[in-house]
């Protein structure tokens, strides 16, 4: 087990912490996204408070995805307003900058500079953030170690596996510690013993006072770590608050999940008779 100053030191408080208790992490107002003639995001409204674990839940398709690309910059949206940590996202190029000095960013599918050991991959990705070189050797020590990849560091992450791929992008996300860390699907394809070491270093960032926002579809591990929870389908916001006012007197998040979405009731299987049957 890493020393916990080992990773207090990696990701100090001087980037992780709230800059203003009254600023949300994220405010967005009447954000459209569309595809040819599919609608993406219709219209959502989202306030995510500051210093809190943020679960943004949804069906596959709900558009999820397309809501944090443009929430940190990756894809323009077609109307609407974003401001992340008091900055708007897209108001001028200065306004950007501001933003994207504040956030850590896990995409989905995150493409890498693969030819790069996993400490050159952090050493590049710090410098390129403007750290000094000292600083950036100090924190991907630290973050290495605690996140398991000290023993593959100068393996090339072409060769790394799917949980040490999230791992290793999860370390460059963190590096410049923060304000804000977005997370797509963090957990997906990641083995037990990797999911557990990603969870326990996302749950001492929140704790230091910054914000995690993570996409999920697995509604037991959003409501096992998450505190605020907004739920997405067809492209809007069904709902969006504590997770306890979200569950409301459902027996779990799923449930609740389930009725905000439109998804009790429909077929199960019960029509598939022939499924099951000796073989014809």
């Amino acid at each position: 087990m890493v020393p916990d100053q080992a990773y207090d030191g990696a990701l100090g408080t001087e980037g992780g912490a709230p800059q203003d208790g009254g600023t949300p992490a994220v405010r967005v107002e009447g954000l459209w996204k569309r595809f040819g003639q599919q609608i993406a995001v219709n219209g959502i409204d989202l306030v995510l408070p500051a210093g809190k674990f943020i679960g943004l839940v949804g069906p596959n398709g709900a558009g999820k995805t397309t809501t944090l690309s443009m929430i940190t910059g990756l894809l323009r949206p077609d109307a609407g307003r974003i401001r992340v940590a008091g900055h708007d996202v897209w108001a001028d190029p200065e306004s950007v900058a501001q933003v994207k000095t504040r956030i850590g960013v896990l995409p989905e599918g995150l493409r890498m500079f693969e030819r790069l050991s996993g400490r050159e991959l952090l050493a590049y990705s710090g410098r390129l953030r403007g750290l000094p070189g000292a600083e950036v050797d100090k924190r991907a020590t630290q973050l290495l170690e605690v996140l398991d990849l000290a023993g593959s560091q100068h393996k090339l992450v072409v060769d790394y596996s799917t949980g040490m791929r999230k791992k290793i992008g999860l370390a460059a996300a963190l590096l410049h510690n923060p304000e804000v860390l977005f997370l797509d699907e963090p957990f997906e394809g990641v083995d037990p013993v990797s999911a557990q070491i990603i969870r326990g270093v996302l749950e001492r960032y929140t704790h230091s006072g910054a914000t995690v926002v993570f996409s999920s579809h697995v509604m037991e591990l959003v409501e096992s770590l998450c505190d605020w929870v907004a739920v997405m389908a067809a492209g809007q916001i069904r709902a969006q608050g504590p997770l306890e006012r979200v569950r409301g007197s459902a027996p779990s998040l799923q449930a609740a999940f389930l009725e905000l979405v439109g998804a009790n009731g429909r077929d199960s299987g019960e029509s598939l008779d022939w499924l099951g049957g000796p073989a014809r």
